[in-house]
């Protein structure tokens, strides 16, 4: 059975997460207030930092990064910049 709830990032009620998929008080908020829609978007764009930046999750440093991002993108509303990504033309 889904869950709706009102998604900050979508500002619109949405499918909520079928469980918490991120650790602590963060992951705690992702999943109150950050739809399935919305972590899909998340995770296209984490996994664009981790390629472009040659990030490893094995480094804390990188995990921090991440983490950071993850908040600025969800709930900041401020879009991934990657130096020197051109995205591809329509």
């Amino acid at each position: 059975m889904s869950r709706t709830i009102y998604c900050t990032y979508l500002k619109r009620d949405a499918e909520g997460q079928d469980f918490q998929l991120y650790p602590g008080e963060v992951g705690k908020r992702i999943f109150e207030s950050i739809s399935k829609e919305a972590w899909a978007l998340w995770m296209s764009k984490q996994t664009m930092l981790i390629n472009e930046k040659k990030l490893s999750m094995m480094n804390p440093a990188d995990r921090k990064i991440l983490e950071q991002e993850m908040i600025k993108f969800l709930f900041e509303g401020q879009d991934v910049h990657v130096e020197g990504y051109t995205p591809p033309s329509k």
